[in-house]
Protein backbone atom coordinates (compact mmCIF):
# COMPACT_ATOMS: atom_id res chain seq x y z
CA UNK A 1 0.00 0.00 0.00
CA UNK A 2 0.88 3.84 -0.49
CA UNK A 3 -0.32 5.29 2.92
CA UNK A 4 0.50 8.97 3.39
CA UNK A 5 -0.11 10.01 7.40
CA UNK A 6 -0.81 13.80 8.47
CA UNK A 7 0.29 14.99 11.87
CA UNK A 8 1.43 18.37 13.41
CA UNK A 9 4.90 18.42 14.35
CA UNK A 10 6.71 15.90 14.43
CA UNK A 11 6.36 12.48 14.64
CA UNK A 12 9.05 11.79 17.56
CA UNK A 13 7.24 13.87 19.89
CA UNK A 14 7.15 12.66 23.52
CA UNK A 15 3.44 11.70 23.89
CA UNK A 16 1.25 8.82 23.80
CA UNK A 17 -1.05 9.64 20.42
CA UNK A 18 2.36 10.14 19.13
CA UNK A 19 3.79 6.95 20.13
CA UNK A 20 0.40 5.01 18.68
CA UNK A 21 1.36 6.86 15.28
CA UNK A 22 5.43 5.98 15.05
CA UNK A 23 4.46 2.53 16.30
CA UNK A 24 1.63 1.94 13.61
CA UNK A 25 3.89 3.84 11.00
CA UNK A 26 6.68 1.28 11.97
CA UNK A 27 4.76 -1.88 11.24
CA UNK A 28 3.53 -0.86 8.62
CA UNK A 29 6.53 -0.25 6.70
CA UNK A 30 7.72 -3.42 8.37
CA UNK A 31 4.99 -5.00 6.41
CA UNK A 32 6.62 -3.28 3.06
CA UNK A 33 4.03 -0.91 2.62
CA UNK A 34 5.13 3.03 1.78
CA UNK A 35 4.26 5.77 4.40
CA UNK A 36 5.10 9.08 4.05
CA UNK A 37 4.50 11.17 6.75
CA UNK A 38 3.14 14.65 5.91
CA UNK A 39 3.93 17.39 8.91
CA UNK A 40 1.85 20.50 9.21
CA UNK A 41 3.33 23.16 11.57
CA UNK A 42 2.24 23.34 15.19
CA UNK A 43 0.58 26.48 15.80
CA UNK A 44 -2.93 28.22 17.50
CA UNK A 45 -6.25 26.61 16.24
CA UNK A 46 -7.23 29.80 14.34
CA UNK A 47 -3.92 29.23 12.36
CA UNK A 48 -4.45 25.34 11.26
CA UNK A 49 -7.91 27.05 10.01
CA UNK A 50 -5.98 29.09 7.69
CA UNK A 51 -4.49 26.17 6.39
CA UNK A 52 -7.71 25.04 4.42
CA UNK A 53 -6.83 28.19 2.31
CA UNK A 54 -3.94 26.20 1.01
CA UNK A 55 -3.47 22.61 2.10
CA UNK A 56 -4.14 20.24 -0.45
CA UNK A 57 -4.14 16.15 -0.12
CA UNK A 58 -1.37 14.27 -2.13
CA UNK A 59 -2.62 12.44 -5.35
CA UNK A 60 -0.46 9.54 -5.81
CA UNK A 61 -1.59 7.52 -2.61
CA UNK A 62 -3.86 4.20 -2.28
CA UNK A 63 -4.83 5.29 0.91
CA UNK A 64 -4.65 8.25 3.84
CA UNK A 65 -4.58 8.26 7.49
CA UNK A 66 -4.99 11.80 9.62
CA UNK A 67 -4.02 12.14 12.87
CA UNK A 68 -8.06 13.69 14.21
CA UNK A 69 -5.73 16.72 15.72
CA UNK A 70 -5.48 17.68 12.58
CA UNK A 71 -9.04 18.35 12.47
CA UNK A 72 -8.60 22.21 12.16
CA UNK A 73 -6.63 22.09 9.16
CA UNK A 74 -7.88 19.30 6.45
CA UNK A 75 -11.76 20.75 6.44
CA UNK A 76 -11.61 22.04 3.35
CA UNK A 77 -8.93 19.16 1.60
CA UNK A 78 -11.20 16.43 2.82
CA UNK A 79 -14.53 18.10 0.98
CA UNK A 80 -12.45 18.37 -2.40
CA UNK A 81 -12.84 15.06 -4.74
CA UNK A 82 -10.40 12.41 -4.51
CA UNK A 83 -9.36 8.72 -5.78
CA UNK A 84 -8.62 7.16 -2.22
CA UNK A 85 -10.49 6.71 1.35
CA UNK A 86 -9.43 8.85 4.14
CA UNK A 87 -9.02 7.41 7.49
CA UNK A 88 -8.98 9.46 10.85
CA UNK A 89 -6.82 8.18 13.59
CA UNK A 90 -9.01 9.63 16.44
CA UNK A 91 -7.26 9.65 20.38
CA UNK A 92 -10.07 12.03 21.66
CA UNK A 93 -12.18 14.54 20.06
CA UNK A 94 -10.69 18.26 21.36
CA UNK A 95 -14.74 19.27 21.74
CA UNK A 96 -14.79 15.90 24.89
CA UNK A 97 -12.16 18.41 26.96
CA UNK A 98 -12.97 19.95 29.99
CA UNK A 99 -13.75 23.83 28.86
CA UNK A 100 -16.37 26.58 28.59
CA UNK A 101 -19.60 25.68 27.28
CA UNK A 102 -19.38 28.20 24.10
CA UNK A 103 -15.98 27.03 23.49
CA UNK A 104 -16.89 23.63 23.05
CA UNK A 105 -20.05 24.10 21.07
CA UNK A 106 -17.47 25.79 18.44
CA UNK A 107 -15.54 23.06 18.46
CA UNK A 108 -17.92 20.50 18.03
CA UNK A 109 -19.45 22.09 14.92
CA UNK A 110 -15.56 21.68 13.31
CA UNK A 111 -14.99 18.58 14.18
CA UNK A 112 -18.82 17.46 13.18
CA UNK A 113 -17.70 18.83 9.84
CA UNK A 114 -14.33 17.32 9.40
CA UNK A 115 -15.82 13.75 10.36
CA UNK A 116 -18.63 14.28 8.47
CA UNK A 117 -16.18 13.91 5.27
CA UNK A 118 -13.68 11.22 6.32
CA UNK A 119 -14.84 7.57 4.82
CA UNK A 120 -13.75 5.66 8.29
CA UNK A 121 -11.85 5.30 11.57
CA UNK A 122 -9.13 4.47 13.91
CA UNK A 123 -10.29 4.29 17.27
CA UNK A 124 -7.72 4.08 20.36
CA UNK A 125 -10.48 3.20 22.84
CA UNK A 126 -14.45 1.78 22.76
CA UNK A 127 -14.96 5.41 24.68
CA UNK A 128 -13.22 7.80 22.00
CA UNK A 129 -15.46 5.24 19.10
CA UNK A 130 -18.48 6.07 20.96
CA UNK A 131 -18.29 10.02 21.46
CA UNK A 132 -17.62 10.23 17.44
CA UNK A 133 -20.75 7.95 16.97
CA UNK A 134 -22.70 10.34 19.28
CA UNK A 135 -21.49 13.34 17.48
CA UNK A 136 -22.10 12.26 13.48
CA UNK A 137 -25.22 10.35 14.88
CA UNK A 138 -24.49 7.86 12.47
CA UNK A 139 -22.25 4.68 11.66
CA UNK A 140 -19.18 4.55 9.67
CA UNK A 141 -16.51 1.69 9.05
CA UNK A 142 -13.91 1.48 12.02
CA UNK A 143 -11.58 -0.86 14.35
CA UNK A 144 -11.07 -0.17 17.69
CA UNK A 145 -7.28 -0.64 18.21
CA UNK A 146 -6.07 -0.34 21.58
CA UNK A 147 -2.58 1.57 21.79
CA UNK A 148 0.45 -0.84 22.04
CA UNK A 149 2.00 -1.26 25.63
CA UNK A 150 5.00 -3.36 24.80
CA UNK A 151 7.53 -1.34 24.53
CA UNK A 152 9.29 -1.81 27.91
CA UNK A 153 9.21 -6.11 27.51
CA UNK A 154 9.15 -7.29 31.15
CA UNK A 155 10.14 -3.86 32.63
CA UNK A 156 9.97 -5.91 36.89
CA UNK A 157 9.60 -9.10 38.95
CA UNK A 158 7.39 -9.78 41.72
CA UNK A 159 10.09 -9.95 44.05
CA UNK A 160 11.12 -6.11 42.71
CA UNK A 161 7.89 -4.87 43.39
CA UNK A 162 7.46 -6.47 46.65
CA UNK A 163 11.05 -5.18 47.46
CA UNK A 164 10.11 -1.89 46.40
CA UNK A 165 7.53 -1.57 49.05
CA UNK A 166 9.20 -1.74 51.86
CA UNK A 167 10.43 2.06 51.86
CA UNK A 168 8.68 4.32 53.96
CA UNK A 169 7.98 7.24 51.36
CA UNK A 170 5.66 6.68 49.23
CA UNK A 171 7.13 7.96 45.59
CA UNK A 172 4.45 9.18 43.08
CA UNK A 173 5.16 9.66 39.77
CA UNK A 174 3.18 12.04 37.50
CA UNK A 175 3.92 11.31 33.40
CA UNK A 176 2.54 13.92 31.36
CA UNK A 177 3.20 17.07 29.88
CA UNK A 178 2.21 19.63 31.93
CA UNK A 179 -1.59 21.02 30.56
CA UNK A 180 -3.74 21.45 32.22
CA UNK A 181 -5.87 18.77 31.11
CA UNK A 182 -3.09 16.05 32.74
CA UNK A 183 -4.56 17.66 36.25
CA UNK A 184 -0.93 17.78 38.18
CA UNK A 185 -2.81 21.12 39.97
CA UNK A 186 -5.24 18.20 41.67
CA UNK A 187 -1.92 15.80 42.67
CA UNK A 188 0.04 18.72 43.93
CA UNK A 189 -3.06 20.09 45.54
CA UNK A 190 -3.76 16.27 46.89
CA UNK A 191 0.33 16.28 48.45
CA UNK A 192 -0.02 19.60 49.82
CA UNK A 193 -0.28 18.89 53.22
CA UNK A 194 0.44 16.45 54.77
CA UNK A 195 4.28 16.67 53.15
CA UNK A 196 5.99 13.62 55.51
CA UNK A 197 7.42 10.91 54.00
CA UNK A 198 6.14 11.92 49.83
CA UNK A 199 7.86 12.40 47.19
CA UNK A 200 6.23 13.46 43.61
CA UNK A 201 8.46 13.32 40.48
CA UNK A 202 6.58 15.01 37.64
CA UNK A 203 8.03 14.02 34.66
CA UNK A 204 6.49 15.48 30.99
CA UNK A 205 7.26 19.13 29.20
CA UNK A 206 7.23 22.42 30.61
CA UNK A 207 7.02 23.63 27.10
CA UNK A 208 3.35 22.47 26.18
CA UNK A 209 1.15 25.41 28.20
CA UNK A 210 4.44 27.42 29.85
CA UNK A 211 2.08 29.77 31.70
CA UNK A 212 0.40 26.36 32.84
CA UNK A 213 3.82 25.09 34.32
CA UNK A 214 4.95 28.48 35.47
CA UNK A 215 2.15 28.46 37.85
CA UNK A 216 2.73 24.74 39.07
CA UNK A 217 6.08 25.53 39.67
CA UNK A 218 5.42 28.86 41.99
CA UNK A 219 2.61 26.60 43.50
CA UNK A 220 5.30 23.93 44.73
CA UNK A 221 7.26 27.06 45.92
CA UNK A 222 4.62 29.55 47.43
CA UNK A 223 3.45 26.01 49.22
CA UNK A 224 6.54 24.70 50.33
CA UNK A 225 6.81 21.82 48.58
CA UNK A 226 10.14 22.84 46.90
CA UNK A 227 11.58 19.87 49.07
CA UNK A 228 8.85 17.26 47.65
CA UNK A 229 8.35 17.55 43.86
CA UNK A 230 10.90 18.05 41.53
CA UNK A 231 10.25 18.90 38.15
CA UNK A 232 12.46 16.42 35.84
CA UNK A 233 10.76 17.79 31.90
CA UNK A 234 10.44 15.32 29.58
CA UNK A 235 12.77 11.97 29.65
CA UNK A 236 12.82 9.02 27.55
CA UNK A 237 14.45 5.63 27.57
CA UNK A 238 16.65 4.67 30.27
CA UNK A 239 16.29 7.72 32.30
CA UNK A 240 12.33 7.07 32.05
CA UNK A 241 12.87 3.85 32.84
CA UNK A 242 14.55 4.71 36.05
CA UNK A 243 11.81 6.93 37.27
CA UNK A 244 9.26 4.13 36.90
CA UNK A 245 11.22 1.46 38.54
CA UNK A 246 11.59 3.88 41.47
CA UNK A 247 7.81 4.96 42.19
CA UNK A 248 4.93 3.59 43.87
CA UNK A 249 2.20 4.62 41.90
CA UNK A 250 1.37 6.62 39.14
CA UNK A 251 -1.11 9.35 39.12
CA UNK A 252 -2.58 11.45 36.17
CA UNK A 253 -6.09 13.07 37.08
CA UNK A 254 -6.73 13.97 33.59
CA UNK A 255 -10.19 15.81 32.87
CA UNK A 256 -10.16 13.44 30.18
CA UNK A 257 -8.20 10.87 28.32
CA UNK A 258 -9.21 8.76 25.03
CA UNK A 259 -7.68 6.39 26.25
CA UNK A 260 -4.29 6.97 28.33
CA UNK A 261 -1.64 4.65 27.70
CA UNK A 262 0.74 6.32 30.80
CA UNK A 263 -1.51 3.89 32.86
CA UNK A 264 -0.48 0.83 31.13
CA UNK A 265 2.98 2.00 30.52
CA UNK A 266 3.12 2.61 34.19
CA UNK A 267 1.53 -0.78 34.95
CA UNK A 268 4.46 -2.38 33.43
CA UNK A 269 6.45 -1.28 36.22
CA UNK A 270 3.60 -2.41 38.80
CA UNK A 271 2.47 0.94 39.48
CA UNK A 272 -1.21 1.29 40.64
CA UNK A 273 -2.67 4.17 38.05
CA UNK A 274 -4.91 6.38 39.52
CA UNK A 275 -7.28 8.70 37.03
CA UNK A 276 -10.50 9.93 36.48
CA UNK A 277 -13.71 9.21 35.63
CA UNK A 278 -13.78 11.63 32.51
CA UNK A 279 -12.70 9.34 29.58
CA UNK A 280 -11.26 6.34 28.98
CA UNK A 281 -9.17 5.19 32.04
CA UNK A 282 -12.20 3.35 33.47
CA UNK A 283 -10.96 1.00 30.25
CA UNK A 284 -8.02 0.62 31.94
CA UNK A 285 -8.21 0.62 35.59
CA UNK A 286 -10.11 -1.16 37.63
CA UNK A 287 -11.23 0.60 40.42
CA UNK A 288 -9.79 -0.50 43.79
CA UNK A 289 -7.72 -3.52 42.10
CA UNK A 290 -4.95 -2.13 40.07
CA UNK A 291 -5.82 1.73 41.03
CA UNK A 292 -8.15 4.23 41.57
CA UNK A 293 -10.58 6.32 40.07
CA UNK A 294 -11.36 9.77 40.82
CA UNK A 295 -13.51 12.12 39.78
CA UNK A 296 -11.82 14.91 38.58
CA UNK A 297 -10.82 17.30 40.23
CA UNK A 298 -11.28 15.82 43.72
CA UNK A 299 -8.21 16.58 45.24
CA UNK A 300 -9.58 15.59 48.74
CA UNK A 301 -9.96 11.75 47.85
CA UNK A 302 -6.91 11.74 45.63
CA UNK A 303 -5.39 12.81 49.48
CA UNK A 304 -7.01 10.01 50.66
CA UNK A 305 -6.26 7.39 48.27
CA UNK A 306 -2.44 8.07 48.37
CA UNK A 307 -2.72 8.19 52.35
CA UNK A 308 -4.49 4.46 52.30
CA UNK A 309 -1.21 3.64 49.56
CA UNK A 310 1.57 5.18 51.97
CA UNK A 311 0.38 3.95 55.13
CA UNK A 312 -1.17 0.13 54.00
CA UNK A 313 1.75 -1.53 52.60
CA UNK A 314 -0.10 -4.55 51.98
CA UNK A 315 -2.56 -2.82 49.87
CA UNK A 316 0.10 -1.26 48.13
CA UNK A 317 2.02 -4.60 47.14
CA UNK A 318 -1.42 -5.90 46.13
CA UNK A 319 -2.40 -3.58 43.81
CA UNK A 320 0.74 -3.10 42.23
CA UNK A 321 0.69 -6.87 41.35
CA UNK A 322 -2.38 -6.40 40.08
CA UNK A 323 -1.11 -3.56 38.02
CA UNK A 324 1.57 -5.56 36.73
CA UNK A 325 -0.67 -8.49 35.88
CA UNK A 326 -3.17 -5.92 33.58
CA UNK A 327 -0.23 -4.86 31.51
CA UNK A 328 0.72 -8.62 31.04
CA UNK A 329 -2.94 -9.30 30.10
CA UNK A 330 -3.13 -6.35 27.41
CA UNK A 331 -3.12 -7.28 23.49
CA UNK A 332 0.45 -6.54 22.11
CA UNK A 333 1.03 -4.01 19.51
CA UNK A 334 1.81 -6.87 16.87
CA UNK A 335 -1.68 -8.05 16.98
CA UNK A 336 -3.39 -4.80 17.12
CA UNK A 337 -1.50 -3.03 14.33
CA UNK A 338 -1.65 -6.44 12.34
CA UNK A 339 -5.69 -5.76 13.25
CA UNK A 340 -5.28 -2.41 12.00
CA UNK A 341 -3.40 -3.21 8.47
CA UNK A 342 -6.11 -5.94 7.93
CA UNK A 343 -8.81 -3.06 8.18
CA UNK A 344 -7.09 -0.61 5.78
CA UNK A 345 -6.94 -3.62 2.98
CA UNK A 346 -10.66 -3.89 3.22
CA UNK A 347 -11.24 -0.52 2.39
CA UNK A 348 -9.44 -0.81 -0.23
CA UNK A 349 -11.25 -3.89 -1.73
CA UNK A 350 -15.12 -2.47 -1.28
Amino acid sequence: MRLGLVIYGSLNTLSGGYLYDRKLVEYLRGQGDTVEVISLPWRNYAAHLADNLHFRLPRDLDLIIQDELNHPSLLSANARPRHYPVISLVHHLRCSELRPKRLNDFYRLVEKRYLNFVDGFIFNSQTTKNAVHQLLGKDKPGIVAYPPTDRFGDAISESEIIERAKSDELRILFLGNVIYRKGLHTLLEAVKSPKSNVRVDVVGSLAAEPKYARNMQEFVAVNGLSSVVKFHGSLDKEPLIEELKSAHVLVVPSSYEGFGIVYLEGMAFGLPAIGTTAGAAGEIISDGVDGFLIEPGDSGLLAGRLRVLKEKREILVRMSLAARERYLHQPRWGQMAGDVRKFLLSLLSQ
